[in-house]
């Protein structure tokens, strides 16, 4: 990566913390990028500031919130895949910013105070503060983020003529009240999809990957994937898809440790990984 050193750890906009996202190198010839974009509880001081809720609260927001032990899979699925893919792993919890929404009114998780900085917790009480401006964050962490995904995306096209993201989620068992559309099924693996950027070979790919987990749904609980607004929509080159695993299949809810479903699951993905590297 033109920005990333040998280990993959931004060096510009590091703090206390350490770099806010890592971009970790797979083989130069891999056109897949493993992201995870909520794996972290890690809340810098000047943002907790900002925060309303008291620390056990904050800890239990996190437990809810965060996509325990997700970085851990992608680890798995990076070391065991054939070819190894590359990984964007944000390293900054999505309360400080959720890199995964869109930036405006487009979001439809505006509605539940939950855009690109929440204002809203999991259980809908306040976050943060009426009037709270989200912009100092968004310069802050959005958009570097969207730029350094957008470069990373914009690599894989030059070193191998396209892109596959695949987005590493979890959602937990039962839903929480946040969730706009909690009413509808949460098999023990969903797959996001975009009618432009999710080919059918990707879909059938996946949904062969997973068939050990006891079943596999599209788009619901939640549906949907991330690919970076400058190819959003009219770049064909660019497939994507997101993987969201229920949590009670590989950890303890909420906020537990992880179990052997951690390994399983990260070799079916890698399985996912050589399926659509081998493609070409």
């Amino acid at each position: 990566m033109t920005d990333a050193r040998h280990d993959g750890v931004r060096d510009d906009t590091r703090d206390e913390h350490g770099a806010p996202f890592a971009v970790l190198a797979g083989n130069p010839d891999s056109p897949v990028l493993l992201h995870v974009p909520h794996s972290s509880r890690v809340v810098p001081p000047e943002v907790r500031a900002g925060i309303l809720l008291g620390d056990a609260e904050l800890a239990r927001e996190l437990d809810h919130m965060t996509d325990s032990h997700t970085a851990e899979i992608a680890a798995v699925a990076a070391a065991s895949a054939t070819t190894a893919p590359w990984r964007f792993v944000n390293q900054r919890s999505r309360l400080v910013v959720d890199p995964e929404r869109f930036p405006d009114e487009r979001e439809e998780m505006l509605a539940a105070g939950m855009g690109a900085v929440y204002t809203r917790t999991s259980h809908r009480a306040e976050l943060r503060p009426a009037g709270f401006d989200p912009a100092p964050l968004v310069a802050r962490y959005f958009e570097p983020y969207a730029e350094a995904m957008t470069r990373a995306v914009a690599d894989r096209l030059a070193a191998t003529g396209r892109a596959v993201v695949v987005d590493v989620h979890s959602y937990p068992t039962a839903p929480l009240p946040y969730e706009l559309h909690g009413d509808g099924e949460r098999p023990p693996v969903c797959l996001g999809t975009d009618a432009f950027h999710t080919p059918p070979e990707l879909l059938a790919a996946a949904r062969r990957a997973f068939a050990g987990f006891g079943g596999v749904g599209t788009d619901s609980p939640f549906a949907g994937t991330y690919v970076p607004l400058a190819h959003y929509g009219h770049d064909a080159r660019v497939s994507a898809l997101m993987v969201e695993l229920r949590r009670d299949g590989y950890m303890t809810e909420p906020g537990g440790p992880a179990g052997p479903g951690v390994r399983t699951l990260g070799m079916a993905l890698a399985a996912l990984v050589d399926a659509v590297t081998d493609e070409h």
